[in-house]
Protein backbone atom coordinates (compact mmCIF):
# COMPACT_ATOMS: atom_id res chain seq x y z
CA UNK A 1 0.00 0.00 0.00
CA UNK A 2 1.36 3.65 0.03
CA UNK A 3 1.98 6.18 1.96
CA UNK A 4 0.67 9.86 1.63
CA UNK A 5 2.92 12.64 0.49
CA UNK A 6 1.98 15.83 1.12
CA UNK A 7 2.25 16.52 -2.56
CA UNK A 8 -0.26 13.78 -3.34
CA UNK A 9 -3.82 12.91 -2.74
CA UNK A 10 -4.71 9.60 -2.11
CA UNK A 11 -8.08 7.85 -2.77
CA UNK A 12 -8.50 4.11 -0.99
CA UNK A 13 -11.48 3.22 -3.11
CA UNK A 14 -13.13 -0.02 -1.59
CA UNK A 15 -15.99 -2.06 -2.79
CA UNK A 16 -18.90 -2.35 0.20
CA UNK A 17 -19.00 -5.77 2.22
CA UNK A 18 -20.52 -9.10 0.50
CA UNK A 19 -24.51 -9.28 0.71
CA UNK A 20 -26.16 -12.85 0.65
CA UNK A 21 -26.80 -11.82 -3.04
CA UNK A 22 -23.12 -12.06 -3.29
CA UNK A 23 -22.63 -15.39 -1.44
CA UNK A 24 -25.17 -17.48 -2.95
CA UNK A 25 -23.93 -19.57 -5.15
CA UNK A 26 -24.62 -18.61 -8.21
CA UNK A 27 -24.21 -15.10 -7.16
CA UNK A 28 -27.29 -12.82 -7.95
CA UNK A 29 -26.81 -9.71 -9.73
CA UNK A 30 -27.82 -6.66 -7.20
CA UNK A 31 -28.31 -3.17 -8.52
CA UNK A 32 -30.42 -0.49 -6.61
CA UNK A 33 -33.89 -1.64 -6.33
CA UNK A 34 -33.45 -4.08 -3.34
CA UNK A 35 -31.23 -2.56 -0.50
CA UNK A 36 -30.00 -5.55 1.59
CA UNK A 37 -27.82 -4.88 4.28
CA UNK A 38 -24.42 -6.77 4.80
CA UNK A 39 -24.34 -10.64 5.49
CA UNK A 40 -22.39 -11.63 8.76
CA UNK A 41 -19.18 -12.39 6.57
CA UNK A 42 -19.93 -8.65 4.97
CA UNK A 43 -19.77 -7.41 8.58
CA UNK A 44 -16.62 -9.17 9.10
CA UNK A 45 -14.86 -8.14 6.00
CA UNK A 46 -15.45 -4.77 6.64
CA UNK A 47 -14.41 -4.88 10.20
CA UNK A 48 -11.31 -6.59 8.89
CA UNK A 49 -10.99 -3.58 6.50
CA UNK A 50 -11.41 -1.49 9.53
CA UNK A 51 -8.66 -2.58 11.20
CA UNK A 52 -6.34 -2.40 8.10
CA UNK A 53 -6.57 0.74 7.57
CA UNK A 54 -7.02 1.72 10.62
CA UNK A 55 -2.81 3.49 11.00
CA UNK A 56 -3.41 5.09 7.62
CA UNK A 57 -4.37 8.71 7.69
CA UNK A 58 -7.66 8.68 6.30
CA UNK A 59 -9.30 12.76 5.70
CA UNK A 60 -12.92 12.42 4.63
CA UNK A 61 -15.21 9.37 3.54
CA UNK A 62 -17.60 9.32 1.34
CA UNK A 63 -20.15 6.62 0.30
CA UNK A 64 -23.45 5.38 -2.02
CA UNK A 65 -26.21 5.27 0.05
CA UNK A 66 -26.89 2.33 -0.05
CA UNK A 67 -27.20 0.48 3.19
CA UNK A 68 -24.39 -2.19 2.02
CA UNK A 69 -21.85 0.69 1.81
CA UNK A 70 -23.06 3.04 4.22
CA UNK A 71 -22.57 -0.20 6.77
CA UNK A 72 -19.18 -0.94 5.12
CA UNK A 73 -18.44 2.63 5.44
CA UNK A 74 -19.43 3.17 8.80
CA UNK A 75 -17.47 0.68 9.73
CA UNK A 76 -13.97 1.58 8.56
CA UNK A 77 -14.40 4.73 8.77
CA UNK A 78 -15.05 4.58 12.32
CA UNK A 79 -11.31 4.73 13.80
CA UNK A 80 -10.76 7.97 12.53
CA UNK A 81 -14.08 9.77 13.82
CA UNK A 82 -15.69 10.52 10.28
CA UNK A 83 -18.92 10.04 9.41
CA UNK A 84 -19.73 8.79 6.22
CA UNK A 85 -21.24 11.28 3.57
CA UNK A 86 -23.29 9.42 1.35
CA UNK A 87 -23.47 10.47 -2.33
CA UNK A 88 -26.08 9.80 -5.08
CA UNK A 89 -24.13 9.54 -8.05
CA UNK A 90 -21.95 6.57 -5.95
CA UNK A 91 -25.12 4.68 -6.39
CA UNK A 92 -24.97 1.40 -7.93
CA UNK A 93 -25.79 0.77 -11.55
CA UNK A 94 -29.32 0.43 -12.17
CA UNK A 95 -30.00 -3.72 -13.64
CA UNK A 96 -33.02 -3.15 -14.52
CA UNK A 97 -35.34 -6.57 -15.48
CA UNK A 98 -32.17 -8.71 -14.07
CA UNK A 99 -31.93 -7.33 -10.87
CA UNK A 100 -31.92 -10.35 -8.84
CA UNK A 101 -31.36 -13.16 -11.35
CA UNK A 102 -28.17 -15.57 -11.80
CA UNK A 103 -26.07 -14.87 -14.92
CA UNK A 104 -27.30 -18.41 -16.39
CA UNK A 105 -30.87 -17.67 -15.50
CA UNK A 106 -30.32 -14.15 -17.64
CA UNK A 107 -29.04 -16.41 -20.56
CA UNK A 108 -31.80 -18.48 -20.45
CA UNK A 109 -34.43 -15.86 -20.06
CA UNK A 110 -32.58 -13.09 -22.30
CA UNK A 111 -29.96 -14.80 -24.61
CA UNK A 112 -30.24 -11.71 -27.00
CA UNK A 113 -29.76 -9.61 -23.89
CA UNK A 114 -27.19 -11.60 -22.82
CA UNK A 115 -25.02 -11.35 -25.65
CA UNK A 116 -24.93 -7.73 -26.78
CA UNK A 117 -24.38 -7.45 -23.02
CA UNK A 118 -21.26 -9.39 -22.79
CA UNK A 119 -20.22 -8.31 -26.07
CA UNK A 120 -20.15 -4.40 -25.30
CA UNK A 121 -21.55 -3.38 -21.66
CA UNK A 122 -20.87 -0.12 -22.41
CA UNK A 123 -23.21 0.20 -25.37
CA UNK A 124 -25.67 -1.99 -24.52
CA UNK A 125 -26.62 -1.97 -20.76
CA UNK A 126 -28.75 -3.59 -18.37
CA UNK A 127 -32.77 -4.15 -20.09
CA UNK A 128 -34.33 -1.24 -18.48
CA UNK A 129 -31.37 -0.17 -16.00
CA UNK A 130 -28.55 1.36 -17.64
CA UNK A 131 -25.16 0.85 -19.42
CA UNK A 132 -21.35 0.91 -18.03
CA UNK A 133 -21.20 4.40 -19.95
CA UNK A 134 -23.99 6.03 -18.21
CA UNK A 135 -22.51 5.07 -14.68
CA UNK A 136 -19.08 6.05 -15.72
CA UNK A 137 -20.60 9.23 -17.07
CA UNK A 138 -21.95 10.11 -13.56
CA UNK A 139 -19.40 8.64 -11.09
CA UNK A 140 -16.48 9.91 -13.08
CA UNK A 141 -16.89 14.04 -12.72
CA UNK A 142 -17.71 13.50 -8.80
CA UNK A 143 -14.99 11.37 -7.95
CA UNK A 144 -13.05 14.24 -9.87
CA UNK A 145 -14.37 16.76 -7.67
CA UNK A 146 -13.77 15.29 -4.40
CA UNK A 147 -10.13 14.49 -5.43
CA UNK A 148 -9.40 17.88 -6.60
CA UNK A 149 -11.88 19.52 -3.74
CA UNK A 150 -9.43 17.45 -0.87
CA UNK A 151 -5.85 17.97 -2.60
CA UNK A 152 -3.30 16.31 -0.73
CA UNK A 153 -5.52 14.61 1.90
CA UNK A 154 -6.54 11.24 1.77
CA UNK A 155 -10.00 10.34 0.90
CA UNK A 156 -12.06 6.88 1.78
CA UNK A 157 -14.92 6.16 -0.80
CA UNK A 158 -16.98 3.21 -0.37
CA UNK A 159 -19.18 2.22 -3.58
CA UNK A 160 -20.02 -0.86 -5.60
CA UNK A 161 -18.85 -3.43 -8.09
CA UNK A 162 -19.70 -1.84 -11.64
CA UNK A 163 -19.62 1.81 -9.61
CA UNK A 164 -15.96 1.28 -9.07
CA UNK A 165 -14.94 -0.93 -12.10
CA UNK A 166 -15.85 1.70 -14.36
CA UNK A 167 -13.99 3.91 -13.16
CA UNK A 168 -10.73 1.93 -12.73
CA UNK A 169 -10.83 0.61 -15.84
CA UNK A 170 -10.85 4.30 -17.88
CA UNK A 171 -7.68 4.76 -15.29
CA UNK A 172 -6.47 1.64 -16.37
CA UNK A 173 -6.21 2.24 -20.23
CA UNK A 174 -9.58 -0.11 -20.47
CA UNK A 175 -11.95 0.79 -22.94
CA UNK A 176 -15.45 0.75 -20.79
CA UNK A 177 -16.91 -1.88 -22.70
CA UNK A 178 -13.67 -4.28 -20.90
CA UNK A 179 -14.37 -2.99 -17.66
CA UNK A 180 -15.84 -6.30 -16.48
CA UNK A 181 -12.08 -7.69 -16.23
CA UNK A 182 -11.56 -5.47 -13.38
CA UNK A 183 -12.42 -7.88 -10.63
CA UNK A 184 -13.29 -6.49 -7.39
CA UNK A 185 -13.27 -8.60 -4.46
CA UNK A 186 -16.32 -7.09 -1.50
CA UNK A 187 -13.63 -5.12 0.97
CA UNK A 188 -10.96 -5.13 -1.78
CA UNK A 189 -9.27 -1.73 -1.29
CA UNK A 190 -7.58 -0.07 -4.89
CA UNK A 191 -5.49 2.78 -4.06
CA UNK A 192 -5.75 5.69 -6.52
CA UNK A 193 -3.09 8.71 -6.60
CA UNK A 194 -3.73 12.21 -8.21
CA UNK A 195 0.18 13.29 -8.25
CA UNK A 196 1.10 17.02 -10.03
CA UNK A 197 -2.77 16.10 -12.17
CA UNK A 198 -2.56 12.53 -12.85
CA UNK A 199 -4.10 10.23 -11.79
CA UNK A 200 -2.58 6.82 -11.48
CA UNK A 201 -3.99 3.10 -9.96
CA UNK A 202 -0.84 2.41 -7.23
CA UNK A 203 -2.76 -0.67 -5.83
CA UNK A 204 -5.60 -2.86 -7.90
CA UNK A 205 -7.97 -4.50 -5.30
CA UNK A 206 -5.82 -5.39 -2.48
CA UNK A 207 -7.62 -7.85 -0.57
CA UNK A 208 -5.01 -10.25 1.62
CA UNK A 209 -6.22 -8.58 4.59
CA UNK A 210 -9.55 -10.81 4.19
CA UNK A 211 -7.44 -14.16 4.20
CA UNK A 212 -8.38 -15.13 7.56
CA UNK A 213 -11.92 -13.69 7.39
CA UNK A 214 -13.54 -16.95 7.12
CA UNK A 215 -17.34 -17.50 5.38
Amino acid sequence: MLNRADNRTVLYLIRHGATEANLARPARIQGRAHNPPLARLGVRQAEATRDFLAIRPIDHCYTSPLLRAVQTASLVAAPHGLAPVALEELTECDVGRWEGLDWQTIRDLDADGYRRFHADPAAFGYPGGESFRTVYDRVLPVIQGLLERHRGESVLIVAHHVVNRVYLADLLGLALGQARQVKLDNCGISVVVRDDGETTVGTLNAAFHLQGVAA
